[in-house]
């Protein structure tokens, strides 16, 4: 018996659907989109945080020819740190943190890399806020060339579009220094907080980020209190390209990353318009960071020649403002202290750390010779800081001990 025609004519169309929707369902799955809505999500970080090109829109940062070599000399590195009076596992807590890399680099050489989580030595980890302090040597780079005439000068001098905002009068100086005294909420458990309605802005409808700053105002007079605010590096890599004529991944590929000799070219996520994130987003690979850190250690030169000024990379990481000062400080949000872009740990040791969300940061230990690199998907980064500094510095000890 025969079904009637009506009938299967329905299951043939219900099995078309079926099959167009588990089609449509795949698509999805292996889509930008559904890596954008799962970015954060526990279980795909790891994989999302080493390939934010396939993400979102990239721009390319090409490395140069002259690759600078950087020896293999393996060490062991300390097994324990103390933290808040007590003994701790180093394995455990890189673990605890959800560690997706470690690198340490001792008088040039490569004395530990490890890679977790699927990583490797190509993989292209994203910095989020390490890119500021990348950000701010860019910017000794061009006030060395000329192309910004003086750190007091005002925002809105390079940037007409900021000239009504909170940041028109704001000295480049104390923007650099997040003191800007511009409200702008950086809560990133809340969907609208100033931070995210930034990204949904620029990425979901399309908004120039200058528009997006523009609306902002101050609430206190710059130069008077660090609070950390995202925009204020928004706003500088505004002026960085209004200075310079220059996209800033095409900026940091000929002044920075092609002289220093990265191995390897890195991309930097833009906006739908095209324009780079200046406060977050760079990706790169683990030696690659350690080579920018070890520039910074080696004052801004290699092989003799000078890429950034080291007047100003000492400038950067020595505030002389009461506000930048590490420890219990009345005028700041936090209790590590703040130079141009580089945080500044408590119990000044002379080192100095660029940090980004989820657990990454460029460590440097001038006086022991020592960068440390380390990238996670750590979902408690915001309580990890100090107990990673503490890490840090028991690996240096460690490796000055077995001197």
């Amino acid at each position: 018996m025969t079904r009637p025609r009506w009938k299967r004519i329905a299951l043939w169309t219900l099995a078309i659907l079926l099959m167009l929707l588990l089609a449509a369902g795949l698509w999805f799955r292996q889509s930008p989109y559904y890596a954008a809505l799962t970015l954060f999500a526990d279980g795909h970080r790891a994989e999302h945080f080493r390939n934010m090109d396939r993400i979102f829109p990239t721009r390319l940062v090409p490395r140069g020819e002259d690759v600078w070599t950087l020896p293999v000399a393996p060490r062991t590195l300390t097994t324990t740190y103390t933290f808040r009076g007590e003994e701790r596992d180093l394995g455990a807590f890189l673990d605890r943190t959800e560690t997706t890399g470690l690198l340490v680099l001792h008088r040039g050489r490569i004395v530990h890399e490890v890679y977790r989580l699927g990583a490797d030595e190509t993989s292209l980890f994203t910095s989020w806020s390490v890119a500021k302090s990348v950000l701010g040597v860019l910017i000794g780079i061009a006030l060395d060339e000329g192309a910004i005439a003086d750190v007091r000068d005002p925002i809105g001098l390079y940037v007409p579009a900021l000239a009504g905002s909170g940041y028109a009068n704001v000295p480049i100086e104390d923007v650099l220094t997040m003191s800007s005294g511009v409200h702008f909420d950086e809560d990133y458990e809340n969907p609208r907080s100033d931070i995210n309605m930034l990204f949904v802005r620029a990425m979901v409808h399309g908004t120039p980020l200058e528009e997006s700053i523009a609306a902002l105002e101050s609430v206190r007079p710059p130069g008077t209190f660090n609070e950390y605010i995202s925009s204020d590096s928004m706003a500088l890599g505004l002026v960085l390209e209004a200075a310079t004529g220059m996209r800033l991944a095409d900026y940091l590929s000929s002044r920075l990353w092609a002289p220093m000799g990265a191995e390897t070219d890195a991309t930097w996520n833009t906006d739908r318009t095209g324009r780079e994130f200046a406060l977050c987003c760079l990706n790169a690979t683990l030696r690659d960071y350690a080579r920018f850190g070890q520039l910074v250690l080696q004052g801004g030169a290699r092989d003799e020649r000078s890429i950034v000024p080291t007047s100003w990379l000492e400038a950067s990481v020595n505030p002389v403002a009461p506000h930048l000062q590490p420890g219990e400080n009345p005028a700041s949000s936090w209790t590590f202290g703040y130079g141009y872009k580089w945080w500044l740990p408590e119990e000044p040791q002379g080192d100095f750390t660029a940090i980004g969300v989820w657990g990454q940061y460029v460590y440097v230990n001038p006086a022991r010779e020592v960068v440390i690199v380390k990238t996670s998907t750590d979902p408690a980064f915001d309580d990890n800081d100090h107990e990673t500094i503490a890490a840090f510095r028991a690996i240096v000890e460690g490796l000055a001990i077995e001197e």
